[in-house]
């Protein structure tokens, strides 16, 4: 179909926008349907959207921003416990859901709304959207709203205690979205295929309203398969976002799946966030398809910090000069973000580029959240005196500015024989080993070194896994000998959050 037959009187009403599954809406129809339903929760404090993948969901959180009105995006996996904590703490006096769906108890008292997303809606009357900015009304910038005027209240893992609830400035959301426009070359003509939940900003964000606000479309898979990678890309979509789990399938049925390689040589983007991804992963993707992924960096609190920079493949000529993705670094700052290492103490900074000192990831810039709803205390705590926001990520840059996350600095920062070691280039050392399919590096204490490297495998053979002796010579061949594991565990599988990241709090042994 040509730009003409897809947009037949030139307003844009007629561009698709938002497509799942067999159900799609255009920019016309997102916006007579979601135009009713932000008159109906417009003045309503804070509503709850039942975050399902589905259209629903992303007609709820456009509607909201219409309105003004903060969402609240409700993980429909999470438990009992959980719903009624983020529920009491951010008071919405809504729950948007999609007709038919049955909310748990911890919803009860809320009053419902249904989402009455409908396909093929005569857009005819409803006024035009803007592919320039994205979406019906432009709902980033909607007038009589400020920069400042909360947009989403996203809660965080709780890996520390009760979820926190981070309050995400509409200014935020615009910051990113044109920060990751100009690193990506992302337009109006791109079309992003992904399968990730919409109760995180990765997803939702990045996934769904960065599309609507660059005037292109989305296609969401409602579950991720590879099947429906394949498809998709092969049917004209631009981009495919993931998680490492997500690429690590790719990477393992590339082998078998020559349509799978060629749907992805044709994607002009693949990108991959939320966790580090492998590097034996990125050299097997890059083999099999001649595409880099690129990697992102960023969180709740901060969205998008870091990413390399989109440059198209040989043998069109390049049109950027800062940056080409490569394996094991999320790229350099992103546009408008300040990004700093410091000591141990929070405040010294690391000068070098050496590609080996760690610090602390510190930031500046209006990429930021505001705070976390109802809690002084844990903002006033994230940030420094001077105004930088403490990220907890370990890193370490490379001579040309790249950053490398080595990971976390309550679980991932393992102090040894008088080294500060991140577990993350452990992990992809070990990665890269062929009997191993999962890893992942913890420290442990030791009366000795002051803690000891612990890796916990998933061997690819559990018939003949590998010995921690063979492990520790290939770690100490590829990074150096005080990095290698001094005791492995075998393991079934790793515990995995719903994004696929490691919880490594859960890795005990007796």
């Amino acid at each position: 179909m040509t730009e003409a037959q897809a947009d037949p009187d030139g307003t844009g009403a007629h561009r698709p926008a938002l497509r799942f599954g067999d159900r799609s809406l255009t920019y016309g129809g997102l916006a007579a349907t979601a135009s009713p339903l932000a008159a109906r929760v417009a003045g309503a404090g804070r509503i709850a959207v039942w975050a399902t993948p589905t259209l629903e969901t992303a007609v709820a959180v456009v509607a909201a921003l219409l309105a003004g009105v903060p969402a609240v995006p409700l993980n429909p996996k999470s438990g009992e416990s959980e719903l009624g904590h983020i529920v009491s703490d951010s008071a919405p006096t809504l729950v948007l859901a999609a007709p038919g769906t049955q909310l748990p108890p911890a919803l009860a008292a809320l009053e419902r709304v249904d989402i009455h997303a409908a396909a093929d809606i005569d857009v005819r009357g409803t006024g035009a959207a803007s592919p320039a900015t994205g979406a019906p009304a432009a709902p980033i910038g909607s007038p009589g709203l400020t920069p400042e005027t909360p947009a989403l209240i996203v809660y965080t893992s709780g890996t520390t205690g009760p979820p926190k609830g981070a309050v995400i400035p509409r200014r935020a959301i615009a910051t990113t979205l044109d920060a990751l426009a100009d690193a990506w070359q992302w337009t109006g003509d791109d079309v992003l295929v992904h399968g990730l939940p919409l109760f995180h900003v990765h997803g939702l964000i990045l996934g769904i309203l960065g599309p609507l606000r660059r005037g292109g479309s989305v296609r969401h898979l409602g579950r991720f398969e590879t099947a429906g990678v394949t498809r998709e890309l092969t049917e004209g979509a631009t981009m495919l976002f993931g998680v490492p789990t997500m690429y690590h399938r790719i990477a393992e049925t590339l082998p078998d799946d020559p349509a799978l390689a060629k749907a992805l040589a044709r994607a002009r983007l693949l990108v991959s966030g939320s966790a580090a991804l492998p590097v034996h992963d990125h050299e097997r993707i890059v083999e099999a398809t001649g595409r880099r992924v690129i990697e992102r960096y960023g969180m709740t609190e901060t969205l998008m910090l870091c990413s390399s920079r989109w440059t198209p493949p040989d043998p069109r000529p390049s049109l950027r000069a800062d940056g080409e993705p490569r394996a094991g670094t999320v790229g350099v700052p992103l546009p408008g973000v300040e990004l700093r290492l410091t000591e141990e103490d929070g405040t010294t900074a690391v000068e070098a580029y050496d590609g080996e000192t760690v610090g602390e990831i510190q930031v500046r810039g209006p990429n930021l959240f505001t705070e976390y709803l109802n809690r002084p205390e844990a903002t006033a705590a994230a940030f420094t005196e001077d105004g930088w926001f403490r990220t907890g990520d370990m890193a370490v840059r490379d001579p040309d500015g790249y950053v490398r996350i080595v990971g976390r600095k309550a679980t991932d920062l393992i102090k040894s024989g008088g080294y500060k070691i991140g577990a993350g280039e452990i992990e992809n050392a070990l990665l890269e080993h062929p009997g191993v399919r999962e890893a992942a590096v913890t420290g442990e204490p030791d009366a000795d070194l002051g803690e000891r490297i612990v890796a916990w495998i998933v061997p690819a053979d559990p018939q003949s896994p590998p010995t921690v002796h063979e492990l520790a010579d290939h770690v100490a061949r590829r990074l150096a000998p005080h990095k290698r594991p001094r005791v492995v565990h075998h393991l079934d599988a790793l515990p995995r959050n719903d994004m696929g990241k490691i919880m490594k709090r859960a890795l005990t042994h007796d």
